[in-house]
């Protein structure tokens, strides 16, 4: 892997000061997913790195600011971090190295600053204090308010001007397969922080309580109940998987493996039935390394 050093100037990032906020936005990164920070280095094309990884930084400080605290301390920090952000986006000015290296990529790169607003507003409305859904519209409110401007802060990067509505379109379908992949990998996990990721109404159609599933309780409806979110969760992969090709080139790489990471996740889930309710489902250490080096092996093809 090339140093780091090289990175920013690949990407025409000059000037030891934001040479230096571009480095912190990374290592912010690299704290807090090695994955997704490997992925990058190692399968994007080194003039979008930089952007990439502060635009994941990014996503991640309002994530973490939207799921720390009480539900009055999450309010009270997405506020002042949506005031800094926007002096950041307005100035370039900022006290933090993330949201200076975020501002500079926003602009050199394009990015509609919509989808940040919509972001931060989404954080507040729809994570802050979020325990569930009560219905699929729930979930598809979910992912247009927070979800898919989330993953677009990030990935809209990729291309100059934003991306175009196919390339949007394909990305809210990618975050509607990655949520649903997730919220089943972490069942376990959500149910003991009292958050519930089935829409109730799913559970009610197959005679489901909330208890028998923070029970971990095993039986034909609490299998049949997993099976269909497993089944609506595949559907979701399959309609994602043009996302690839409708990345920019120096990036099909890394979405190729988060495509295939997310199945073979979910093929995890589907094996594990009831017990993802008593232990969440990782991806293990082998298979993300094969499919890493494949990847790879696709990239320099």
């Amino acid at each position: 892997m090339p140093s780091w050093r090289t990175t920013p100037t690949a990407a025409d990032i000059n000037g030891a000061g934001l040479r230096a906020d571009y480095t912190a936005a990374a290592r912010r990164v690299l704290r807090r997913e090695q994955a997704p920070y490997l992925a990058l280095r190692l399968l994007a094309a080194p003039p979008l790195v930089p952007y990439l990884a502060a635009g994941l930084a990014f996503m991640n400080l309002v994530d973490d600011t939207a799921e720390t605290g009480t539900p009055e301390q999450r309010a009270e920090g997405l506020r002042a971090l949506t005031a800094r952000v926007e002096e950041a986006l307005d100035s370039g000015r900022s006290g933090d190295p993330v949201l200076r290296a975020y501002a500079h990529a926003v602009t050199v790169r394009g990015l509609p600053a919509h989808w940040v607003s919509d972001f931060l507003a989404g954080a507040a409305t729809a994570e802050a204090d979020f325990t569930g859904f009560g219905t699929e519209q729930d979930f598809e409110a979910y992912l247009d308010a927070y979800a898919w401007p989330g993953v677009v802060v990030f990935t809209g990067l990729q291309y100059r001007g934003g991306p175009d509505p196919e390339a949007a379109a394909g990305w809210r379908r990618f975050v509607a397969a990655a949520q649903r992949v997730d919220f089943l990998a972490d069942l376990a996990g959500d149910l003991a922080a009292g958050r519930l990721c089935i829409p109730r109404e799913r559970l009610a159609e197959h005679g489901v309580t909330r208890a028998e599933l923070e029970r971990g309780q095993d039986g034909p409806a609490v299998r049949a109940l997993l099976a269909d979110q497993c089944g609506r969760a595949r559907a979701a992969l399959t309609a994602a998987a043009d996302v690839v090709q409708l990345a920019d080139p120096g990036l099909r790489a890394v979405g190729r493996m988060m495509t295939e990471l997310m199945a073979h996740q979910l093929t995890a889930v589907e094996r594990a039935g009831a017990g993802a309710l008593r232990k969440d489902v990782g991806y293990g250490l082998l298979a993300p390394l094969r499919i890493l080096a494949r990847a790879r092996r696709t990239r320099t093809a």
